[in-house]
């Protein structure tokens, strides 16, 4: 195999035309260069150089190889500088994965705060659910996550959770319905209504805190309809076929036919977090992604 540094030396001599002032240029003796160009013709099998007065050219061989060593030192140089853009935040790819409520409400601004600072950044982003991320964080298919998480709980082992805002539960009623002449409801007020589950095709962290909220009120839903997604979910309860419990991000979109009501007893909160691998915190595009999409989240 041939060795790239010998190539070097050897390109340094065709470039210099003699073994001594190469030997001058790169600090080595004349010995040394003489035994680098040596050691390359074992390799090659073939002469490199030959003598022409009181210099050196190169054969044939000697000119391939020296051709071949200047495309090496220039894609050496492209990688370095390609490395350096990415270790200071300004190339590469970084692959994000939201969910879709926190995508609607938060991941929009910090795109574009994270594009007017690392323009050079490609974003990959991608739609995925909440208790999906960590395992495509953790197999390396995503750089950085959005996701809910307990307050109190400790972030997965190797990764990195920064809480980015506490996203409250509404209730959802029909115009006109009873319970909305009062402004703050008490989850068990709703034990009896017929119950449109907003979340039936997403099981996860926030279908399992509105089953908790419910049996820490003392009742478990009677549903009527489910459905997927939010917005439909507030069809279903301004045709008047039940109730649900919708979070505040979920509502960017408020259904005419429907009043919102703040809820107690408990008060069902998501916490959303922004998550990324603890070998990943070196690199500044994650690090202002990550506080790009804290600013989207003060300002929501």
């Amino acid at each position: 195999m041939l060795d790239v540094r010998r190539m070097q030396v050897l390109r340094a001599v065709v470039s210099s035309g003699s073994i001594t002032a190469a030997a001058t240029n790169l600090g080595y003796t004349p010995s040394a260069v003489s035994q680098q160009v040596a050691g390359l013709e074992k390799q090659a099998g073939l002469p490199l150089l030959e003598r022409v007065g009181r210099g050196v050219r190169p054969t044939a061989a000697g000119r391939l190889l020296t051709e071949h060593a200047t495309r090496l030192a220039e894609q050496l140089a492209e990688a370095e500088s390609a490395l350096t853009a990415l270790r200071n935040g300004c190339a590469g790819t970084l692959r994000v994965r939201y969910f879709a409520t926190a995508g609607a409400a938060l991941v929009p601004p910090a795109v574009a705060t994270f594009r007017a600072e690392r323009a050079g950044v490609e974003l990959d982003l991608k739609l995925t659910e909440p208790n999906d991320p960590f395992e495509e964080l953790a197999a390396g298919r995503a750089d950085v996550a959005i996701t809910v998480l307990e307050p109190d709980a400790p972030a997965p082992e190797g990764m990195v959770a920064r809480h980015l805002l506490a996203d409250p539960f509404y209730a959802v009623l029909p115009r006109g319905h009873a319970l909305a002449r009062k402004r703050v409801l008490d989850l068990a007020e709703l034990a009896d209504e017929p119950w449109i589950d907003a979340d039936c095709g997403t099981p996860g962290p926030c279908a399992s805190l509105v089953r908790n909220a419910c049996a820490g009120a003392g009742f478990s839903p009677q549903v009527a309809v489910e459905s997927d997604d939010y917005a439909t979910a507030q069809g279903f309860v301004a045709a008047g076929l039940g109730v649900t419990i919708i979070p505040r991000l979920g509502l960017g979109y408020a259904h005419p036919g429907v009043v919102l009501r703040k809820v107690r007893n408990p008060e069902p909160v998501r916490h959303i977090h922004v998550v990324y691998r603890e070998d990943a915190a070196w690199n500044p595009a994650v690090l202002t992604l990550a506080e790009a999409l804290e600013k989207a989240a003060r300002a929501s």
